[in-house]
């Protein structure tokens, strides 16, 4: 993820009618949220009816549809915050989601009004997507392959990023390595094996309970260990002379075992946010990473999604009004996929 500063800009004052007033098609003033009034656990996320956020020049307001729920999102809802500055109350959270574009600022050329998006921004200056209306720099929103819903595209921002990145730009995995994707069940593993797949990377995949283990090999993997077992031992026995590259999206003691199933010269990535952090080992890359959005990395991830045909597993879907319930059922852990609020059902 990329942290960036967070004010409490929710003022919707009317933009003036000059020449850097937004395009918009009858956005209404005000809009309903889930919204933070103070930090806590998932109950102190209410639906409020709040304004509907001010565009500058080089932003797009998107009517959202769905929007993605993550751990990233419970760390803030308690208190976490990437800068030591905390932002202030009211504040809706919502680090990624899809709709359509509501308005464009008038700098923006990329996009008009009606079109489908998804977008990831991390920490939004003018708070999240749990809303029926967010507004987010035109740089951080894309377009998703025509064969992905708007519910699919809503649950994939972040996760898929993160995904595709971790793959591609940092493990850069080629056809025929042997991949450990560890915490395979998760929003971003999911989608990580199938990438891996889609290079021609023989997978295994880390996973817990009979019900995770299974999940896993529906979506591809050639081989899965349960992440409670000895994972050397499981790394060595699918590629023995030592694995290529890990994917870890988990940390803790099965991390650190995994790491001895890796061959010398071997690569492991893992995002910014698992911990603990594995320690360094000669012989071995270890590289953390952010997820970033913009322009080329869109492009770069709507390419995979539509060549790998992917499946975007959805564990939960929750309306907006019951974004407390989502948050804990996120708390029970163990999700499958990805957790998501439906804002629009139409």
């Amino acid at each position: 993820m990329n942290p960036c500063h967070i004010r409490s800009d929710m003022s919707a004052a009317p933009a003036r009618k000059t020449a850097t007033a937004p395009r918009a098609r009858r956005v209404p003033a005000t809009m309903r949220a889930a919204v933070l009034g103070r930090f806590g656990g998932p109950r102190v996320l209410t639906l409020r009816v709040v304004p509907v956020p001010a565009l500058d020049v080089s932003e797009v307001l998107i009517a959202v549809h769905t929007a993605g729920v993550g751990s990233w999102d419970a760390d803030m809802r308690e208190g976490w915050w990437p800068d030591s500055e905390r932002p202030g109350f009211p504040l809706v959270l919502g680090t990624d989601g899809s709709g359509t574009i509501a308005a464009v600022g008038s700098r923006v050329r990329r996009f008009t009004p009606g079109e489908r998006v998804y977008a990831y921004s991390f920490a939004n200056p003018k708070g999240g997507f749990y809303a029926e209306y967010v507004a987010v720099a035109a740089d951080k929103v894309g377009r998703p392959p025509a064969g992905l819903s708007l519910a699919e595209a809503g649950a994939i921002p972040t996760t898929g990023l993160t995904a595709i990145q971790g793959v591609d730009d940092v493990l850069q995995i080629k056809r025929g390595e042997a991949v450990v994707i560890h915490g395979a069940a998760g929003g971003v593993g999911s989608l990580a094996l199938q990438f891996a797949k889609l290079r021609g990377a023989r997978v295994l995949a880390t996973a817990s309970g009979r019900d995770g283990i299974a999940f896993v090999r529906r979506l591809g993997a050639d081989a899965v260990a349960d992440g409670r077992q000895d994972l050397a031992s499981a790394a060595l026995a699918f590629a023995p002379g030592g694995v290529d590259a890990v994917l870890a999206l988990a940390g803790g003691k099965p991390l650190t075992r995994l790491l001895d199933g890796v061959r010398h010269g071997g690569r492991v990535a893992f995002p910014n946010g698992v911990e603990p952090v594995p320690r360094k080992r000669r012989g071995l890359s270890l590289q953390s990473y952010d997820a970033t959005p913009g322009v080329g990395e869109f492009d770069h991830l709507g390419r995979a999604i539509a060549t790998a045909q992917l499946e975007v597993p959805i564990a939960a879907s929750y309306m907006l009004a019951r974004a407390a319930q989502a948050h804990a059922r996120l708390a029970k852990r163990h999700v499958l996929g990805k957790i998501v609020l439906r804002v629009r059902d139409r």
